[in-house]
């Protein structure tokens, strides 16, 4: 059996390739192996985000880790959504920049050197490189749904994004923790960059048919949800400020040393993301490979 290279764990990745998962048994390996077979990526790592799974998604991501030496799986201990999932696998990421995938296998990862290609190409100013699924692969209704909410979109919030929910995505990772974190904030990224004051670009990506599973969304739910979603990021940018800070010395105010949102604790998560291979959460593995999703007291 021919021996699997394996990273030097010290050497910190130039890029970190973030993918969420819930209830993916049957697409997380094959994209994996998508991923491992794309020519010329720099130096990276992969992270797997199970947001308690109801299938075995969990056991499949820890199985793999033996085959794809860059896999790092975290496992969130309470279902907290995608947005979520996301941020957890952007905290843990050691890449300074971004890719993100969907874990239906919808994006193709050899999209990942098109956007990292824009990326040389671009300005400095541009820290956001957001896919353009130019030829869906959904069912009519859904592209239907879709086309309508990106236009009520873009005509009120003016991002210039043509397709904001599409799942590959490449960002610094610096500039997205600056970024308000809410729930579903992962479809309007375009629009909290810009309000950051960081500039975004659409790059036209590639788009698959589901093969396996099913959609975690339904149109109506996400129309209810992207209402109330829609006001907040408008509320969002209505009060948004771009402040310029100078460096000062260390302990020249006191406090200095520590964020003040630190300090006051508003930085914790409302979730807790566990990476599987952490002695101290080796009891949590066991309990969700036994099938008892490991939850916060």
């Amino acid at each position: 059996m021919p021996t699997v290279a394996r990273p030097d764990p010290s050497a910190a990745p130039l890029l970190s390739i973030v993918i969420p998962v819930f209830n993916e048994r049957e697409n997380i390996v094959r994209l994996l192996e998508e991923i491992a077979a794309v020519p010329h990526l720099p130096a990276h790592e992969v992270l797997c985000v199970d947001d308690c799974s109801d299938d075995d998604t969990l056991p499949v991501l820890l199985a793999a880790r033996s085959a794809h030496p860059r896999l790092r799986v975290l496992a969130h201990r309470r279902r907290s959504g995608q947005s979520a999932a996301v941020r957890s696998g952007v905290k843990a990421a050691r890449g300074a920049w971004i890719a993100t995938l969907d874990g239906d296998g919808q994006n193709d990862p050899a999209d990942i050197p098109t956007l990292l290609a824009a990326r040389g190409d671009a300005a400095p100013g541009v820290r956001l490189f957001a896919g353009w699924r130019t030829q869906r692969k959904d069912s009519g209704s859904k592209r239907w749904a879709s086309r309508w909410a990106n236009r009520i979109r873009a005509s009120l919030l003016r991002d210039a994004t043509p397709d904001t929910g599409c799942g590959i995505k490449l960002f610094e990772r610096e500039a997205f923790l600056d970024l308000p974190a809410f729930d579903h904030m992962h479809r309007y990224l375009p629009a909290l960059m810009q309000r950051a004051g960081w500039q975004t670009l659409s790059v036209p990506v590639g788009h698959r048919p589901r093969v396996a599973g099913v959609s975690k969304y339904n149109n109506l739910a996400r129309a209810w949800v992207g209402v109330s979603d829609l006001a907040g990021v408008l509320w969002l940018l209505r009060r948004g400020r771009i402040a310029a800070a100078g460096a000062v010395e260390t302990g020249a105010i006191d406090g200095l040393d520590e964020p003040r949102d630190r300090r006051a604790g508003l930085d914790r998560p409302a979730h807790d993301a566990v990476e599987t291979d952490r002695p101290d959460r080796r009891a949590d593995v066991r309990g969700a490979l036994a099938g008892a999703v490991p939850r916060l007291p």
